[in-house]
């Protein structure tokens, strides 16, 4: 899929310069306690499933939207578990952005994991004990959405 419309449009005015966007992230979990991951087709690394919010777009229904998207899983948001910046990130094209990220805890609602899009080259569920190398961000964000109740984390590292 790629980047959005507005994005692409963006860019044939301002080239690879930075931009700064409104991201989500979820770390959805399934009945077994599993969460869901995908290797981002961008840089072959294991994520938390993320994506960028359109114009006007909520971040719960964004994110909902994002997950069924690029994994094909149906998932709820339950609670907004932090709050931060991720970038500057470059991709393989040279683009810049800076994304104000939202991450939230998500539950499995339905679906089979799969890949969905061109977004990722793989999809699946993973036990807590047994994740693959991931961003310390990515880790730090399901080590908050472990905890009931946890406040909200106003900087998440990635």
């Amino acid at each position: 899929m790629g980047a959005p419309d507005f994005v692409l449009k963006l860019r044939e005015k301002i080239g690879n310069e930075p931009l700064w966007l409104p991201a989500v992230r979820g770390v959805v979990f399934d009945d077994d306690g599993r969460v869901l991951l995908g290797q981002r087709a961008d840089n072959g690394h294991w994520a938390l499933i993320t994506g960028m919010l359109e114009p006007g777009e909520h971040p719960a229904p964004g994110l909902v939207r994002e997950i069924f998207e690029e994994t094909a899983v149906v998932a709820e948001t339950e609670r907004i578990i932090g709050v931060g910046v991720v970038g500057p990130v470059t991709f393989p094209n040279g683009d810049v952005c800076d994304f104000l990220d939202i991450t939230f805890r998500c539950r499995y609602v339905s679906g089979e994991a799969r890949v969905n899009d061109d977004e990722s080259l793989d999809v699946g569920w993973f036990a807590l004990d047994d994740l693959p190398d991931m961003s310390a961000g990515n880790l730090e964000a399901i080590r908050l959405a472990t905890e009931p109740e946890g406040p909200v984390a106003y900087q998440l590292e990635d």
